[in-house]
């Protein structure tokens, strides 16, 4: 298993170096980092030549790669509020762990602006999978062991709307009915926004509380299709031989429910999950906006719409490496669920 882990992690070398390239490219097409000064007033026409010039934007797109790959010489930003400092600096590149500075900002390190926000992104989504694995193998799980059963069609219907709607209608659905109605009606509301409440301060159930809206909301369309994926694999492993042995023998159903049959179940949600878990590493985008979560989904949104290339390939390239990562951690729970499956 080690040698392929190493295998893996080689492999993945020349694969991020394509990914990298591409949104490089695509980021310097569909942005131009300059053109308000990382979203403040529209620059005079010596400014933005001067600006230009500063951040190396004038050299060809090769050389911006490599000196966003490597270092470069160019002028860090100072902290004057103009955006813009004569100094220059050394940026260390990518391959030193160095991402660059930040042109909304203020030149702000991009690693230091990530991380900032990367514990609250951490905690909604580690959260959220914990509840959404949870609910799915309990409902997947009773829906397959009831089939056809009159709880068994409900779970299905219901399943089915809650995958059908989108995100941002059950995140505003769920402020109207339990932060506005309820607080109407005079019953115990949900806080709608933020991770506390500024007189509370931010204690521990400040934020359990203020968690319960948006991971409902990321939760619920998960759910409806990981329990789907669940109760059909169940419905196979429960008609295997190894099954009917199990019951032949007189194991208990629990037992065989939740150590015969579950654990093979499980196979095709860790290929769903380990692809879905790097992909929120960027943030729950449209659940962190509406809830107002500082998380990295909110951060790269005010980046993107400032063309602050910097920063948002930061955060595409750590979606890229979680990838890869969760893709050999995906191989190796595999081959602990099922001990048929060899890697060497």
């Amino acid at each position: 298993m080690g040698r392929y882990v190493i295998r893996r992690l080689l492999q993945a070398i020349p694969l991020l170096f394509i990914i990298s390239v591409l949104l490089f490219v695509l980021m310097r097409s569909a942005s131009d980092p300059v053109a308000t000064l990382g979203g403040r007033s529209n620059p005079r026409p010596e400014e933005r030549a001067r600006l230009t010039r500063v951040l190396g934007l004038d050299k060809p797109l090769y050389l911006q790669y490599v000196f966003w790959l490597i270092g470069n010489d160019w002028a860090k930003f100072d902290a004057d509020g103009d955006g813009v400092a004569e100094t220059p600096g050394q940026l260390k590149g990518v391959l030193r762990g160095d991402f660059g500075r930040s042109l909304a900002r203020r030149g702000e390190a991009v690693t230091k602006i990530i991380w900032e926000r990367m514990p609250y992104t951490l905690l909604l989504l580690g959260v959220a999978e914990v509840v959404i694995i949870l609910f799915s193998l309990l409902i997947g799980v009773f829906s397959a062991l009831r089939q056809y059963s009159l709880m068994d069609h409900i779970i299905t219907a219901l399943a089915f709307i809650g995958y059908s709607m989108p995100i941002f209608f059950i995140a505003i659905v769920s402020i109207y009915v339990f932060g506005v109605k309820f607080q109407q009606w005079g019953l115990p509301s949900l806080p709608t926004g933020g991770t506390h409440d500024l007189q509370v301060g931010p204690t521990v159930g400040q934020t359990a509380l203020h968690l319960i809206l948006p991971v409902a909301s990321i939760a619920i369309i998960s759910i409806a299709g990981y329990s789907r994926f669940v109760r059909a694999t169940m419905l196979e492993v429960m008609s295997e031989d190894y099954v009917r042995t199990a019951k032949a023998k007189g194991l208990r159903r629990l037992r065989i429910i939740f150590v015969h049959a579950l654990k093979n179940a499980s196979l095709p949600l860790v290929t769903i999950i380990g692809m879905d878990i790097p992909m929120l590493l960027g943030g729950a985008l449209v659940t962190e906006q509406i809830f107002g979560w500082p998380g990295t989904g909110k951060m790269f949104l005010f980046h993107t719409i400032r063309g602050d290339t910097a920063v948002v390939m930061g955060v595409l390239m750590l979606i890229s490496v979680a990838v890869i990562i969760f893709q050999i951690l995906t191989d190796i729970t595999y081959a602990w669920l099922d001990p048929r499956i060899r890697y060497e």
